[in-house]
């Protein structure tokens, strides 16, 4: 569609080339199928940094556009109920607010010249109340349809929604649906004739505020994450939602907690709408999973999958002392007195990755008094509660017309007072598009296992740029057989070309 290609030239530049899973996702998903099925399921695998939101959101988003003009879009009330505040075509689920906000972002700018709406649920969570449907369908319609100002009737329902499982799931079934279920009885619990406790209900639980009857995409972002026992229960039960609100119920057994054996009997999932999986890597849990309840489901793969990225390079440090914080300070300023003396002299930014919340915050206060500005975000972080990836900006790649981001860049003021370094959790390791400017990651923590590694390492040399991760460690003495291993296993996932 000329209107989506000529965003993507923008975007990219009139230079660029496919990557290999964005030129997989050209061959299979643009093509009708060819066995005549209506709905496809297939899951777009590459490793870190390789395009793969481009690669799904492309055919979405034109197999949107394209039924819209042929008039094949369905009515906003379904034929059970009343309309919805939010009746969207094509839903992306990703596993935290911050990836949905800039996936929500990405796909707004390629409809700048196709007019389509996208609505983030994670977009206005700040304050005390849920952020509701209503207030984000109300914002929506104060905005200009994407490629036209006009705003009628059609052009105020939502084509895309993006966010969270819970989030959607607490749209449509309605907000507080499930507290009764997280609170033990004897703390809800009222008695029947016979003296027995039973639940009582304490609240009223809010209106839905999402038809779910019309969507015709569901994309899972990062399904290894989302098809976890942390996630899966909330996506398979959205999923089992969609199915059913389309008029094809499906059974959603609850999933065995920590294996990866399938509940018996095996149930094989064919969802009334296009399945479309993306991940970084396939674990053996979402193998097995997709082998029992999708057998049909087509896997296309980049060459590369489960490999560091080709310029990524990867150095081992030593623990000198108790003190890590000293340690982490040093690297810091070693990396950064490099900098002066090459390029253009401006600092580059750090990502450190830590394994559990307190330690996020013992390095960020470490740092901070030894006068190294610095964000230390955990998934309880006070600055995660704004409704927006503000806390973040600085650190994530700039989103738009590429001639537009390198001009802003180009003249974007120097702040070396400026938060230059970001520590984490593995919370912000999956999917996020980091800027360029962030040119090394430090790995403070064993990782738990080599997929969480190679997200981490992932968020710096990508796109094919240079970048650096190094894993800090024991390498001598008692407890270094440890590290030892992980330095193997990470020679594993090297990239020779």
């Amino acid at each position: 569609m000329e209107g989506l290609l000529s965003s993507v030239i923008d975007s990219l530049g009139p230079n660029a080339q496919p990557t290999p899973i964005q030129a997989l996702s050209l061959k299979h998903l643009f093509a009708p199928p060819k066995d005549g099925s209506k709905w496809r399921q297939y899951l777009l695998a590459s490793e870190t940094g390789s395009g793969k939101s481009l690669a799904y959101m492309l055919p979405v988003l034109q197999d949107l556009k394209t039924s819209e003009l042929s008039g094949q879009i369905p009515e906003a009330a379904s034929k059970k109920g009343k309309a919805r505040v939010v009746s969207p075509r094509a839903i992306i689920l990703a596993p935290t607010h911050e990836l949905s906000r800039q996936l929500s972002k990405t796909a707004k700018s390629l409809l700048h010249n196709v007019k389509l709406r996208v609505l983030c649920a994670s977009q206005a969570n700040h304050g005390l109340q849920q952020s509701s449907a209503a207030k984000m369908a109300a914002q929506l319609a104060d905005e200009p349809a994407q490629g036209d100002g006009a705003i009628g009737s059609k052009a105020k329902q939502v084509d895309v929604l993006v966010g969270t499982p819970s989030k959607v799931l607490e749209m449509f079934r309605g907000h507080g649906w499930n507290w009764d279920l997280a609170k033990p009885v004897d703390e809800t619990a009222d008695f029947d004739p016979e003296g027995r406790k039973i639940r009582s209900r304490k609240f009223v639980v809010g209106e839905p505020e999402v038809g779910l009857h019309r969507v015709e995409w569901v994309v899972v972002d990062e399904a290894d994450v989302l098809f976890d026992p942390d996630f899966e229960e909330s996506t398979r039960m959205l999923l089992a939602d969609i199915a059913a609100a389309r008029g094809q119920p499906v059974l959603a057994p609850k999933p065995a907690e920590g294996t990866t054996t399938l509940p018996s009997p095996l149930v094989v999932y064919n969802y009334p709408f296009h399945f479309l999986l993306t991940s970084a890597t396939i674990p053996n849990s979402l193998a097995t999973y997709l082998n029992g309840h999708h057998p049909e489901l087509i896997r296309l793969a980049s060459p590369n999958l489960h490999k560091l990225p080709a310029k990524l390079k990867t150095e081992h440090a030593s623990w000198t002392g108790g003190n890590k914080g000293a340690d982490i300070e040093a690297r810091i300023r070693q990396i950064w007195y490099k900098d002066s003396t090459s390029g253009n002299g401006r600092r580059s930014k750090i990502l450190i990755f830590c394994n559990k919340s307190t330690r996020v915050e013992e390095f960020g206060q470490y740092l901070a008094e030894k006068s190294i500005p610095n964000i230390a975000l955990t998934s309880t972080a006070e600055a995660r509660g704004r409704g927006s990836n503000k806390h973040l900006e600085a650190f994530l790649r700039p989103i738009g017309p590429k001639a537009a981001v390198d001009a802003e860049l180009a003249d974007a003021p120097v702040k070396e007072d400026a938060p230059h370094v970001l520590i984490t959790t593995s919370l912000l390791s999956r999917g996020l598009d980091f800027s360029h400017e962030i040119k090394h990651v430090l790995v403070t923590d064993p990782p738990r296992n080599m997929i969480d590694f190679l997200h981490r390492a992932g968020r710096t040399g990508r796109a094919g740029r240079w970048g650096t991760v190094v894993v800090f460690g024991k390498t001598k003495g008692r407890g270094s057989n440890m590290s030892k291993e992980v330095i193997s296993k990470v020679r594993e996932l090297k990239h020779w070309s």
